[in-house]
């Protein structure tokens, strides 16, 4: 198999762990028990680190896409991979500003937990665009 899809297929189990951690996160903070709350926080941070670290592979083998964007502009196809760029940036950007704050509740964290459901959602979108294109590169 082609290291481009190595690196794409090992993106989606650790999304998956990221977005449902992030909302078990949530989930937790609503329901006061500070351990649990924890336990969550922890798991969340390291497997969003593994995804961000996945996802920098993911942008480097498909830079020429970025390239080819900053010069030709934003194709009517790119539309949506480009929004979701510029949402992932904001997402870890956010992310590692909480982990200098008191985040729980605050608007940095809020602002973390809505932007990182868009992305979700969207990269949902991303992943079943491209699902068929990665089965095939199983055979």
């Amino acid at each position: 198999m082609k290291k481009i899809f190595v690196i794409d297929w090992s993106l989606i189990p650790v999304f998956v762990l990221s977005a449902y951690s992030g909302i078990e996160l949530h989930v937790a903070d609503y329901e006061g028990n500070h351990e649990v709350w924890h336990n969550w926080a922890v798991f969340h941070v390291l497997t969003s680190l593994l995804f961000l670290m996945a996802s920098i592979f993911h942008i480097a083998t498909h830079w020429g896409w970025y390239k080819g964007t900053a010069k030709n502009g934003i194709g009517r196809k790119s539309k949506v991979t480009a929004v979701l760029s510029i949402l992932f940036l904001s997402v870890v950007l956010t992310g590692f500003a909480l982990l200098g704050i008191e985040g729980a509740g605050s608007p940095v964290g809020l602002c973390h937990f809505w932007t990182g459901i868009v992305t979700t959602v969207l990269s949902i979108g991303h992943i079943l665009k491209r699902l068929p294109l990665l089965r095939k590169s199983l055979k």
